[in-house]
């Protein structure tokens, strides 16, 4: 049985990223899927990492849950909205606290190699902008795509990552809304497989 976790990165309850989650958590729900959740806006943690690696800070109970979930997990599912190019700072601030080395990932010593912890593991984005998705493909070039692809999920192990845009979303209409809810749907038909 395929165990997925779903992590929403955005901080507002109202969002339509929330509609997002609430639906692709409940079409898991209706199949025989394993399913934990992770609302970061829900957590109690300081998201400054206040030494970087120099000096280690105490995980927050929140943080330890989390990464007992993200370890679990078969499939790691995160929704979150585009801001500046990248995820939202609350985001941001939980890669920081919770993959963290010995946990995520190990540096060789005396090496430039690393062992990845999070072998076996596949993933998918959902990813809410106010531009074209096109646009943001072919001018941008994708920014958070290859930040949170390459730079963080295969870095700790990840290989199979995939993205899913949604949008514009500033001043669409309910049918486009509800379009895109049917698309999340479907992704979460094809991940409980």
């Amino acid at each position: 049985m395929k165990k997925i976790v779903v992590i929403l990165g955005h901080p507002d309850s109202e969002s339509f990223n929330q509609a997002l989650f609430d639906q692709y958590v409940q079409h898991l729900d209706s199949t025989k899927t394993q399913c934990e959740t992770i609302e970061i806006r829900q957590l109690q943690f300081d998201p400054n990492l206040k030494y970087g690696y120099r000096k280690r800070m105490e995980l927050e109970p929140d943080l330890l849950e989390a990464q007992r979930k993200l370890k679990w997990a078969d499939h790691l599912v995160f929704i979150f909205p585009l801001w500046w190019g990248s995820v939202p700072a609350i985001m941001k601030g939980f890669f920081d606290r919770v993959l963290l080395p010995g946990y995520a990932f190990k540096k060789r010593e005396d090496s430039v190699w690393w062992d990845k912890y999070f072998k076996g593991k596949s993933a998918r984005m959902i990813v809410s902008m106010d531009q074209p998705a096109w646009y943001f493909r072919w001018v941008y070039h994708r920014p958070v795509y290859h930040a949170l692809k390459q730079m963080t999920l295969q870095f700790i192990g990840v290989k199979k990552v995939q993205y899913q845009t949604v949008g514009i979303v500033r001043n669409s209409t309910k049918q486009q809304r509800d379009s895109w809810l049917q698309a999340v749907k479907r992704s979460a038909e094809k991940d409980s497989r």
